[in-house]
């Protein structure tokens, strides 16, 4: 039996039951949620908001492609995630930030083992950017991208 999610608003209580991550749909919702977070965000908002500026619909679909093909094993993303990423202003409480409201949203809406894969992809991913990122910074004549 899936665990409830009270959601209490001004003008309703809604109750869903959580499930995991099984469709698109699943995906959108977790990208729209998580990034509506971001976006509000006052340690990485300003970040991802100066970068992808008016290109919000853009970005999430690239998102629900990305997810879609990591947790759905769906392949719908064709790409490089990195080199994005590269010159970004970000630090190690970015990256915890950034991974903090990913884990929130998804206990949030989800429980199951794609929403336990998604987790771990998401902490893979943080360390490997950070590392990345990190190593680009000290050796910019020897670029990554």
């Amino acid at each position: 039996m899936g665990h409830l999610l009270f959601n209490n608003s001004i003008s309703s209580t809604v109750i869903q039951d959580k499930k995991d991550i099984l469709r698109l749909d699943d995906v959108k919702l977790l990208v729209d949620t998580f990034y509506r977070k971001v976006r509000e965000d006052e340690l990485i908002g300003p970040i991802f908001n100066e970068r992808i500026q008016d290109r919000w619909p853009q970005h999430l679909a690239k998102m629900y492609t990305f997810w879609q093909t990591v947790l759905l094993g769906e392949h719908t993303y064709y790409g490089s995630p990195f080199p994005p990423h590269a010159k970004l202003p970000v630090e190690k409480e970015h990256f915890e930030r950034w991974l903090e409201l990913f884990s929130q949203t998804l206990d949030e809406l989800f429980t199951g083992e794609v929403a336990n894969e998604a987790m771990w992809r998401a902490n893979k991913m943080a360390e490997m950017f950070q590392y990345k990122i990190n190593h680009y910074r000290q050796n910019a004549t020897n670029s990554l991208i």
